[in-house]
C-alpha cells in the first residue's frame, strides 16, 4: 500500500493551481520565478516519505507571490489546491497577535499592562495572576503551563469568554516574565482580549480588520473543533503502519491559539504582510513596521519567541502549527522570501509536524539543494507492528504453558512468586501512563488526552495495548493453575492423613491369610506388563 501511494506520489501528483505572479506597477522583478518542477519533485518526495496524502504550498518575495500550488487528494480523494481550505493550527497566534499589536497602535491597549486591565473577569488560582501583563501572553512567559492548567485534558469551553472562566482554575509554574513555556491558553486569554477591548466577537474582528482588508476572502478562525469547521473543510488524516486514515479532529476549543482555517492562495497574502513591514500586496498596512519587527522579535535574551513567532539564529521567522489531523507552517527567510505549507496529515510519532518541508522549500530557493530524507514515519510504525506481533505470541505462548509455570514453582515462597509476576503489570502501567509520560518527553511538559494519544500513534497505542493485556492474561493464568494445583496438592495431603487415620483399626481386624492374599496379589499386580506401560 505504501510503495503504491509513493508511486503515485512521483508520477502523477499534480499542480493543482499553477505559478501566481501579481505584477504590481512599479514592483516588477527581474529575478526567475521558482522552479515550479523542482518544488512539485520536492513536495512529492517529502510526501511520499512522510505519509501526506495532500500538501498546499505558496512561496512569495517581497511583495509578490511567486508560486502557490496543491498536491494530492484530501481524505475524500478531491484534489489539493492552493484554494483548498484547511486549518493551519498554531500558525493562527501571528494573527491573533496582529490583532493586539493594532489595539496598541490605537492606544486602547499597552503592552506592559496587566491583562486584568482589559479583562475584569480574569482570575487564577494564583495570586501572582494579577501580576501577568500583555506582552507576558503573547511571548509565552505568563507562568501557565501545560503543567499548570492541563487545557487539552480538561472539559473544553464554546467561547472565549468560556475560556477565561475556565482558566480560574489555572496556577503558576513560574513567576510571570521568568520563564518561556508555550500553551495555548495565552493565545486564548489574548484573543479575549481583543474581543473584549474591539467590542465585537474575535472571528468578526479578525475579518473586518485582517481578512477582508488583504484579501483573504476564505480564511476564518473558528471556536471548537470539529464543531465549528466550516462545511467544505474535510476531515484530516492520522497515519498508522503505512495508511493515511481519514479522522475529524478531536473536540478542542482553539480560537485565538489554533483556529484559523485558510488557504495557500490567502496565505500568501498574510507572509506579504509579515515580509513587507506590515503593507499588504494590495497596499493596505496593517500595522507599523515597527510593530512587525516587534512580533517577529524577542523581548527577552534568553529566548527566541517574540509574539506569534519565532526566530531562529539564521535570522529566520517562523511558527509551526500542529492539530492531530493537520500540520502547517510559515517561514519568512532573511533574503525576502516567504514559504507556507499545510499538510493533512496530523502530528505523529516520527512526524513533529511539516516543518522539514518548509527547511526544504527554503534551500530550494535559496540554491541549495534539498534532501528528502528516509520514510521515519514508516519505518518507526513497522518496527512497533513488529513488536506488537512478537508480544502477541509470546503470550499465547505464556498463556499455553501456564500449568508447567505452576508445577515448577509451586514450592517456591508466595512472596517470591509475587515478586516475580509482579512485572507483567508493567505494560499496563506503562498504557495508563503513557500520556502523561509522552507529553513530557515528546512535547516538552504539553498535556494530551488517552483519545488524541490515539491520534498521534495507533501503532504505540496497539503495541502497549496488546503488550499489557497480553502480560495481565499470563499473570491471571498462572495465579489460578497455581492456585489450582496447590488446592488439588491440599486436597491430597487431606485424603492422605484421613487414610492414615484409619488404617489401624483395618490392619487390626485383618487375619494374617488375608494380608499374606493382599501382599501376593500386590507383587503379581506389580510385575505385569500393563503396570509397566503405564
Amino acid at each position: 500500500m505504501w510503495q503504491g501511494r509513493k508511486s503515485r506520489w512521483a508520477v502523477a501528483a499534480p499542480l493543482a493551481v499553477g505559478v501566481v505572479v501579481l505584477m504590481a506597477p512599479g514592483t516588477a522583478s527581474a529575478e526567475q520565478e521558482p522552479d515550479g518542477a523542482a518544488i512539485e519533485r520536492v513536495v512529492s518526495a517529502f510526501a511520499g516519505n512522510a505519509g501526506y496524502p495532500g500538501i498546499a504550498v505558496t512561496i512569495t518575495k517581497g511583495n509578490q507571490v511567486r508560486y502557490a500550488g496543491g498536491y494530492g487528494h484530501d481524505s475524500a480523494g478531491a484534489a489539493v489546491t492552493a484554494t483548498t481550505p484547511m486549518p493551519i493550527a498554531s500558525v493562527s497566534k501571528s494573527f491573533t497577535a496582529l490583532a493586539v499589536m493594532q489595539l496598541v497602535e490605537a492606544g486602547e491597549v499597552t503592552l506592559e499592562s496587566p491583562v486584568r486591565d482589559y479583562l475584569p473577569d480574569f482570575r487564577i488560582a494564583d495570586p501572582r495572576g494579577a501580576q501577568i501583563t500583555v506582552r507576558e501572553l503573547l511571548n509565552q512567559t505568563s507562568g501557565i503551563t501545560d503543567g499548570s492548567f492541563p487545557e487539552k485534558s480538561l472539559p473544553q469551553p464554546d467561547s472565549l469568554a468560556g475560556a477565561v472562566t475556565r482558566a480560574r482554575t489555572a496556577t503558576l509554574s513560574a513567576e510571570p516574565g521568568t520563564e518561556h513555556r508555550y500553551t495555548n491558553t495565552n493565545y486564548h486569554l489574548a484573543a479575549r482580549l481583543v474581543e473584549v477591548v474591539a467590542g465585537e466577537p474575535f472571528t468578526d474582528y479578525l475579518r473586518r480588520h485582517v481578512f477582508e482588508p488583504i484579501g483573504m476572502g476564505a480564511t476564518t478562525t473558528i471556536n471548537q473543533t470539529p464543531r465549528d469547521l466550516p462545511r467544505d473543510v474535510r476531515k484530516g488524516d492520522v497515519y498508522a503502519y503505512g495508511a493515511s486514515i481519514p479522522a475529524a479532529e478531536p473536540k478542542r476549543f482553539v480560537n485565538g491559539s489554533d483556529g484559523v482555517v485558510t488557504t495557500a492562495s490567502d496565505l500568501a497574502k498574510w507572509l506579504i504582510v509579515q515580509g513587507n513591514a506590515g503593507v499588504a500586496a494590495n497596499g493596505t498596512r496593517l500595522v507599523s513596521a515597527t510593530s512587525i519587527t516587534a512580533m517577529h522579535t524577542s523581548s527577552d535574551p534568553r529566548w527566541t519567541y517574540g509574539m506569534g513567532w519565532d526566530t531562529d539564529r539564521k535570522g529566520r521567522v517562523n511558527h509551526s502549527g500542529i492539530w492531530f489531523t493537520y500540520t502547517a507552517d510559515a517561514l519568512l527567510l532573511p533574503g525576502g522570501y516567504g514559504i507556507a505549507v499545510i499538510g493533512n496529515s496530523g502530528i505523529g510519532l516520527a512526524n513533529e509536524g511539516i516543518t522539514p518541508l518548509a527547511d526544504e522549500l527554503a534551500t530550494l530557493v535559496t540554491g541549495g539543494e534539498p534532501s528528502s530524507g528516509a520514510p521515519v514515519r514508516l519505518i518507526v510504525d513497522l518496527g512497533l507492528a513488529a513488536l506488537t506481533l512478537l508480544s502477541l505470541l509470546l503470550g499465547i505462548r505464556n498463556l499455553r504453558r501456564a500449568r508447567f509455570w505452576a508445577d515448577r514453582f509451586a514450592t517456591r515462597p508466595s512472596w517470591r512468586l509475587a515478586l516475580r509476576l509482579l512485572p507483567r503489570l508493567t505494560p499496563l502501567a506503562l498504557l495508563v501512563a503513557l500520556p502523561d509520560l509522552l507529553g513530557r518527553v515528546v512535547g516538552g511538559g504539553r498535556d494530551i488526552t488517552f483519545t488524541q494519544l490515539c491520534y498521534y500513534s495507533i501503532a504505540l497505542v496497539g503495541w502497549t495495548a496488546v503488550a499489557a493485556v497480553m502480560n495481565a492474561g499470563v499473570l491471571t493464568a498462572r495465579v489460578v493453575a497455581l492456585s489450582r494445583l496447590r488446592r488439588l496438592a491440599g486436597d491430597a495431603s487431606a485424603e492422605t492423613t484421613h487414610c492414615c487415620s484409619v488404617a489401624p483399626p483395618l490392619r487390626r481386624r485383618s487375619t494374617a491369610p488375608s494380608l499374606a492374599h493382599e501382599a501376593g496379589h500386590e507383587r503379581e499386580t506389580s510385575a505385569s506388563p500393563a503396570s509397566v506401560r503405564e
